[in-house]
């Protein structure tokens, strides 16, 4: 599909449809959902200096974070918002401990995953942060739908509010991100056909974990930094994939000898976050296989993740291999 930058999000998601003459519409309409919903959190991030959205609401979520306000906020929009669609059978996110099964959803034929806003502690200073959305097809009447490889995806996206609030999505066919236009509403197509460099000069690993990661990590790091590479890490990780998608080299997040089994979370934020790298040309995983490979076993998983340009990535894992 040849599109011209400018277009619009809704009339691209339609245009988009039209490639598959059996498409019932769902799924446009799930992802048009998404669009409404995430233009209401970036509105209210755009005013968070201004009103009562700052600071923690004195509560700890699932997993076992102080949450935000904002954390709460945006959580509840977009569960209310996408549930009262009728379009998904069931919603979990990184915020809620179970599922929801909304009443409008019972004939659904979608599962929806959410990090309603990744990243949230850095609204306080003004950092990036962002939303991950992640859609499977229903499987079952449980939890099973979301217990799915990263692979049997069918969407997965993210909304990132920086300086500018873009919307970054593919459904398997390719990549593509889109910017608002505060004074239209509008998302638009500024980004098409997005694709990572096949190698980069940037990583993005918090050296702070230096001493408490594996010997063959130190050793990729090492060699890295001995080359010339330049450290860059927000400590946002919504913003610190988008630069790697963007710009090349590799992000990661390894697991360590405190967090053996890694932190980052495999149902919001790797296997979306995964998807896109690997339809952008890179390559996602979680140190041993690829990520999208992985079957979740609970809700709240936790995976280290590396993901990033073919090139680094191929060195990454022969590196890590020898140690």
């Amino acid at each position: 599909m040849k599109i011209d930058k400018g277009i619009d999000l809704s009339r691209f998601i339609l245009e988009e449809e039209k490639r598959y003459p059996k498409a019932s519409g769902t799924l446009s309409r799930i992802l048009i959902s998404i669009e409404n919903a995430t233009k209401i959190i970036s509105s209210h991030i755009r005013k968070a200096g201004l009103v009562d959205v700052l600071g923690k609401v004195g509560r700890i979520n699932v997993q076992g974070e102080e949450v935000q306000k904002l954390d709460e906020l945006a959580n509840n929009w977009l569960v209310e918002h996408l549930a009262s669609t009728g379009d998904f059978f069931a919603v979990v996110s990184e915020e809620m401990e179970k599922a929801f099964f909304p009443d409008e959803g019972k004939d659904g034929r979608y599962v929806i995953c959410l990090d309603p806003l990744d990243g949230s502690s850095n609204v306080d200073v003004n950092i990036s942060v962002g939303t991950i959305f992640s859609i499977y097809k229903r499987i079952s009447d449980d939890d099973a739908s979301f217990l799915q490889e990263g692979k049997k995806q069918v969407a997965a996206g993210y909304v990132i509010y920086g300086s500018s609030t873009m919307l970054v999505y593919s459904t398997g066919n390719g990549v593509n991100g889109f910017t608002l236009d505060p004074g239209v509403g509008s998302f638009i197509l500024s980004h098409p056909n997005i694709k990572i460099p096949e190698k980069g000069k940037i990583y993005a690993f918090n050296e702070s974990n230096y001493k408490k990661w594996s010997d063959n990590v130190k050793k990729y790091v090492d060699t890295v930094k001995d080359r010339g590479y330049t450290l860059r890490y927000v400590a946002s990780m919504i913003a610190d994939v988008h630069r790697t998608l963007l710009k090349g080299g590799i992000f990661a997040y390894p697991a360590d000898n405190v967090n053996k089994n890694g932190k980052i979370r495999l149902l919001y934020e790797a296997n979306p976050l995964g998807f896109l790298v690997t339809q952008a040309g890179g390559i996602a995983t979680n140190g041993k296989v690829s990520i999208l490979d992985v079957k979740p076993e609970s809700l709240h998983q936790r995976t280290p993740i590396f993901m990033g340009s073919r090139v680094d990535m191929e060195e990454f894992l022969a590196i890590t291999k020898e140690g």
